[in-house]
């Protein structure tokens, strides 16, 4: 049996309490399966040269916390290259912010679309501020049924981790109106705080961290279910 490559999307940081739980989160949902998980670091910056070589030795990629990255133009052609593929694909926190990004410009055609945290005077934040920031916190989500992440969960209300403070901009989440990328949980105020894309194998963004749950010995669904679709995974799927 071959062993589930998970390319990590981000730049590595041990003091980050969720680069600390992504090993255990794999670990423990490699075991579930039975199926070997291995998993490999990779900086934004080695995407500077293109995504496809770097990606393609492995069967999933995951966008980790941690932003502002060291090259949000890497992450982005990471992003584009898993999105494209059909390889599947799970953004948390950052990772959730910088996929809508990348759909923004890529597929939408918003070529302006930043990220406020790097961009704090964009003229389209598509990624702003949370009304509340969410450091250290937990917080309910709403998840709507008939979607990915509420099979995933099993129940339309659940509650994660955070610790983050920029979100999808709910001034500009119009913009995401009839796209393949639809908004599939909210917090209880109404803003977004899970996303999936149609028409893809798995492609889901969590704006929590599901990750931390393995810390304290639970097995994350969300990160469950993102192995068990690597290991159906075979490459040349959909593209959105």
């Amino acid at each position: 049996m071959r062993a589930i490559r998970v390319a990590l999307i981000g730049d590595h940081d041990e003091e980050k309490l969720a680069h600390r739980a992504i090993p255990v989160a794999l670990q423990m949902a490699g075991s579930a399966l039975w199926h070997p998980v291995e998993w490999e670091w990779c900086g934004t910056s080695s995407f500077h040269r293109g995504a496809g070589a770097r990606l393609e030795p492995h069967t999933c990629a995951w966008c980790v916390p941690g932003s502002p990255y060291e090259s949000e133009a890497g992450a982005l052609e990471a992003i584009r290259f898993a999105r494209e593929s059909g390889m599947p694909f799970l953004g948390t926190c950052g990772g959730c912010q910088h996929a809508i990004l990348e759909f923004a410009r890529n597929v939408l055609g918003h070529s302006d679309a930043r990220h406020a945290e790097s961009h704090p005077d964009a003229l389209l934040p598509i990624i702003a501020p949370l009304s509340c920031a969410l450091v250290e916190a937990r917080g309910t989500i709403l998840l709507q049924s008939g979607t990915a992440i509420g099979r995933i969960y099993g129940r339309s209300v659940i509650e994660e981790g955070y610790h983050c403070s920029f979100g999808l901009n709910p001034k500009l989440e119009h913009l995401l109106d009839g796209s393949a990328l639809r908004i599939t949980g909210r917090e209880p105020g109404g803003e977004a705080r899970a996303l999936e894309l149609a028409g893809h194998p798995f492609f889901v963004l969590a704006q929590f961290q599901p990750e931390r749950r393995a810390l304290a010995g639970e097995l994350p669904p969300l990160v469950s279910a993102f192995i068990s679709a690597a290991a159906e995974f075979r490459p040349g799927g959909s593209r959105a």
